[in-house]
């Protein structure tokens, strides 16, 4: 398989502060950069599965999961960081994109140590759990923008990373059975979800990274549920992430580097297939802007009035926030500083160890 390597991701990211944001799929992304960092192997099964445990891989949980109740409701926590001497890993379980559990988040970068790169997504839970999703999922996302962008200093870099493809038959915990009437209309909903996301935070300055069309010729990585996915994809998600930052950052990161898998899992003909359908590097890199392609998914014509209503509301709301053009960053002027300061011993609300 061509991938990182663990010296890779650990040089890359050394003394830096990384924070996930967003579901379980997030969370599996969170385990596998983890993993990653501390050893040459992949998640198992046993470990994609797992949720709110106590510890995973050296790391250990600060707030919820089997500290407290666990459920399948949207007032789910798990907070969960990883430390060692020279990386710093958060993750947050989320269920909205905006909501006074997300502003207590915020808050903590606020008043605590600012993360150095944030890898965020929230889609499926907005658009299934809560009522009249399109409407209250584009305020909430300009809210969150808005206010991530006054939070964090202008060098933390912001990944986007737009909702994987859904299968036609769909099962997960976020689908319980008040709302399994929607989810054959889910699959439809995330291209338009993405389709807003992708465009909004681009606007407002985030890197957008299109995982929908990442993994568009790689279902068969989906696991039987539609929704999540196997280890083979989390690895292959991190290192489209690696090498985003690397490029983001300036950083040289050799493309060509061949990882050996082989006694952590079943790799046949993957690196074919991991190779076919990723995008060259420049697609997502600091030195040019994202091509059309990967902010507008290939949509049935039955979708193309929806998209359309879509796009009328954007180029109003366009005019409305205006005044915060000037805010957006540009991607050429990003670099590479690890940590010149001492962090605190503790840091703010929550407790967390640093």
């Amino acid at each position: 398989m061509r991938g990182v390597s663990h010296t890779q991701a650990s040089q890359l990211l050394h003394n830096k502060f990384i924070v996930v944001l967003g579901d379980s799929i997030q969370r599996s992304v969170y385990k596998d950069l983890v993993l990653l960092l501390q050893k040459e192997q992949t998640l198992t099964l046993a470990q994609l599965r797992s949720k709110g445990e106590m510890s995973f891989e050296q790391d250990c949980l600060v707030e919820g999961g089997c500290l407290s109740q666990m459920h399948n409701g949207t007032e789910y926590r798990e907070v969960r960081q990883f430390r060692s001497d020279h990386h710093l890993v958060r993750f947050y379980f989320v269920t909205r994109v905006y909501s006074y559990y997300m502003k207590s988040i915020l808050e903590d970068f606020r008043r605590g140590l600012k993360p150095d790169v944030i890898i965020v997504n929230s889609c499926l839970w907005d658009i299934s759990r809560y009522s009249g999703w399109m409407d209250t999922y584009k305020e909430n996302l300009q809210k969150f923008f808005i206010e991530l962008k006054e939070t964090l200093p202008e060098e933390t870099l912001v990944i986007w990373s737009l909702t994987m493809p859904l299968g036609e038959k769909i099962k997960g915990g976020f689908l319980v059975s008040e709302i399994e009437h929607k989810a054959p209309q889910l699959r439809d909903d995330v291209i338009e979800a993405n389709f807003y996301s992708g465009t909004l935070g681009d606007f407002y300055g985030m890197d957008v990274l299109d995982l929908h069309f990442q993994f568009r010729f790689s279902l068969q990585h989906r696991t039987k549920d539609g929704v999540h996915w196997n280890t083979l994809a989390h690895r292959r998600i991190t290192s489209l992430l690696l090498q985003h930052i690397a490029e983001a950052w300036g950083v040289s990161m050799p493309r060509t580097t061949a990882v050996d898998y082989s006694s952590t899992g079943n790799f046949d003909n993957y690196s074919q297939e991991l190779n076919s359908a990723s995008l060259p590097l420049s697609y997502f890199g600091a030195h040019k802007p994202a091509p059309p392609s990967l902010l507008n998914p290939p949509m049935q014509w039955h979708q193309q009035k929806h998209r359309n209503d879509l796009y009328g509301w954007f180029q109003h709301d366009l005019e409305r926030y205006e005044h915060h053009s000037n805010k957006r960053r540009s991607r050429h002027t990003r670099h590479y500083a690890p940590y010149s300061h001492q962090r605190p011993s503790r840091y703010a609300r929550r407790g967390y160890n640093d």
